[in-house]
């Protein structure tokens, strides 16, 4: 069992996708309420909190793209940044308290909004610099939950659509109820899938998945593979991405 705030290790590097449209949730409802109304940010600032495998990055890119913001990220943010409308991912994870503190008062000061997001609320992120405290406690802030099984599913679905692969609902369903809660596996998935299925060149099984996933927990394999539906003895040997 993946121990609480840990993101489930998966053992290949899930691709990072910022495409298209934000898909409305519950989940990030509120999220995207603040973003529509940026001119409405206490200070100019606005954090999006949440676990890995929410969505954070995604949204902020989108953002960016959409108003022409720069993006930064947390772990490489040094110095003194010069002004300018940002976004800074992984922002929790700064380098140099000192940075932050400075593209948080350049932004201030030019006027310029900033968008943060971490995988907590400013206001407990551990800094020392009590200027820096401040200036985080004074940063409006909003969650976004896990995704709701409708969401995952349209995710799931649209990236088959995408590939052109036709996937029983019953397959699809019973996919959803094995892989992580992450859009990025999902994506992840849906490629090595579209994989296998142009290599066995046949329609995506239960058995298939259970073989291209086969390193993945809760895709196993099973004792009687004959069992799984469409199961195929080849399918182990199937390359995987």
């Amino acid at each position: 069992m993946t121990p609480p705030g840990r993101q489930l290790a998966l053992p290949l590097d899930l691709p990072v996708l910022y495409r298209g449209e934000v898909l409305a949730d519950p989940s990030n409802a509120e999220a995207l309420a603040w973003l529509a109304r940026i001119e409405g940010w206490p200070v100019g600032r606005l954090a999006i909190f949440g676990p890995e495998g929410v969505g954070k990055s995604h949204l902020l890119r989108l953002t960016a793209a959409r108003h022409g913001w720069r993006v930064l990220e947390g772990p490489a943010l040094r110095g003194v940044p010069e002004p300018a409308a940002t976004v800074l991912d992984d922002a929790d994870g700064f380098a140099e308290e000192a940075a932050l503190f400075h593209l948080i008062n350049a932004c201030a000061a030019q006027r310029l909004p900033l968008l943060l997001a971490g995988r907590h609320p400013p206001a407990r992120w551990p800094v020392t610099l009590p200027d820096l405290a401040s200036r985080l406690r004074a940063t409006a802030a909003v969650g976004i939950g896990e995704p709701s099984d409708r969401l995952l599913a349209t995710l799931l679905a649209r990236h088959f659509a995408e590939r052109q692969l036709r996937v029983p609902e019953a397959v699809q369903e019973w996919l959803l109820a094995r892989l992580p809660r992450e859009a990025g596996a999902i994506a992840a998935a849906a490629a090595r899938l579209d994989h296998a299925a142009l290599a066995a060149g046949g329609a995506v099984t239960r058995g298939l998945a259970r073989a291209a996933l086969a390193d993945w927990p809760g895709f196993e394999p099973v004792d009687d593979v004959s069992m799984e539906t469409g199961a195929s003895p080849s399918l182990s040997a199937l390359p995987l991405l």
